[in-house]
């Protein structure tokens, strides 16, 4: 483990984490779901809504504040995509709302015949939405299809399904379900050779590794800040060449200025300030000239600790008989996952191992979490899906331990 990484510095930094019920610490292994919120992220919301709360657009002293705040949101995440410009950065609800407009959006560019490819290993975010959007337009849909022995895509998993006719490609950077880091470098490039648009669901794994857009050979990446310490709220990143020759469903007063053509009404403003200081508390951990260059090192310190709980975990995991961890697990390859570790018990249902979890405090989730896909791939779906356990960077090895141990005891 990273000795250099001050977890109880950090814990103290989350109020969340000191709370207890009936006199049990709240164990929190549900991040995959929404991570807890630091200090900073609080502080910047309520000062947001007691000073600067109203719309843009006007003269007085509230407004010229709101809208140096969205304007300061923006360049905040644009530095957390390391994208070129503020003005490719698009504030949403959260991804599945995004993914559902953007996807209407795109669908101007289609049509009957055109081809997309989905991925067995996504969230519905970024699956559904393309479902939907082929019924209406007569799409045809082609999947990439993972080794449910490895985990993982072969390398030659896009090009079976690549063709000519292939519009767009949907998929994750790291799955919800298996804890998989995709190689959407790899795949991307294989897609933009084709001609096709690029739309990437980063929600998994912006969480633990540093985003660099501009090196993904991607048009479109979307992810959800209360899966990186912040608030309800997401995300999207689109090229700008793209963003401005795509089709924006809008009221008429807005024009075509970016990003404004994509945000929907008014937003959330104080959604836009937990933003900024979930990015403000991330670069605490890294060094740098700049805000994206801070963030790519503060990712790389988080990210060797991270690694090193979840290799902990899996060990511990693995020397439970009957249990099958559902992803990778060998100890040279934590880096080509993210710290999101569901398993299996022979003849055990998900859903009682994550209420007895509940039982002891210990916050889990069971079932498909909204992974149709690879629960379905691996045959899980009739047996209560999985029990999955996500870490993040503020739990600790004590932690995990009264987990396993947990687990022990519920199994006996």
């Amino acid at each position: 483990m990273n000795q250099q990484f001050d977890v109880h510095a950090v814990r103290g930094q989350f109020p969340a984490l000191h709370l207890t019920d009936n006199g049990k610490p709240r164990i929190y292994f549900d991040n995959p779901a929404g991570t807890q919120v630091p200090q900073t992220v609080v502080d910047r919301t309520v000062d947001c809504l007691i000073n600067k709360n109203a719309n843009l657009g006007g003269y007085f002293k509230t407004t010229v504040d709101a809208m140096q705040l969205v304007e300061d949101a923006h360049q905040a995440c644009a530095d957390f995509y390391n994208a070129t410009t503020p003005q490719e950065i698009v504030f949403g609800q959260n991804m599945t709302t995004l993914t559902l407009h953007f996807s209407r959006c795109l669908g101007k560019r289609f049509q009957k015949g055109d081809e997309i490819i989905l991925s067995r290993m996504d969230h519905d975010a970024n699956v559904a939405p393309w479902l939907l959007l082929a019924e209406d337009l007569g799409l045809v849909v082609r999947w990439m299809d993972f080794d449910s022995e490895t985990y993982e895509f072969p390398a030659d998993a896009l090009t079976k399904v690549l063709n000519s006719k292939t519009k767009l490609l949907a998929m994750g950077m790291a799955s919800n379900c298996t804890g998989t880091v995709n190689d959407v470098t790899l795949f991307a490039k294989q897609a933009k050779a084709a001609g096709a648009i690029v739309y990437l669901d980063a929600v998994q794994f912006a969480p633990h590794y540093a985003m660099d857009v501009q090196s993904l050979n991607a048009d479109v990446v979307v992810s959800s800040a209360y899966k990186w310490f912040g608030p309800h709220q997401g995300i999207l990143w689109g090229r700008k060449s793209l963003l401005q020759e795509t089709f924006g469903y809008k009221v008429r007063p807005v024009g075509e200025t970016l990003p404004d053509k994509f945000e929907t009404g008014t937003l959330s403003h104080e959604g836009m300030a937990g933003c900024l200081g979930a990015i403000e508390y991330l670069e605490q951990f890294g060094q740098g000239a700049t805000r994206a260059v801070k963030l790519i090192s503060a990712w790389d310190n988080i990210a060797q600790y991270e690694q090193g709980l979840t290799l902990q975990l899996i060990e511990g995991l693995r020397k439970v008989k009957g249990l099958t961890v559902r992803g990778i697990t060998s100890a040279n390859a934590m880096h080509r996952r993210v710290p999101t570790v569901s398993f299996t018990v022979d003849n055990v249902n998900p859903k009682g191992l994550a209420k007895h979890f509940s039982s002891e405090n210990i916050f889990v989730w069971s079932g498909h979490n909204y992974a149709l896909e690879p629960i379905n791939r691996m045959g899980l779906m009739d047996q209560g899906g999985v029990l999955r356990v996500g870490l993040a960077h503020y739990n600790t090895a004590a932690e995990v331990d009264q987990l396993l141990g947990s687990l022990n005891r519920a199994l006996k």
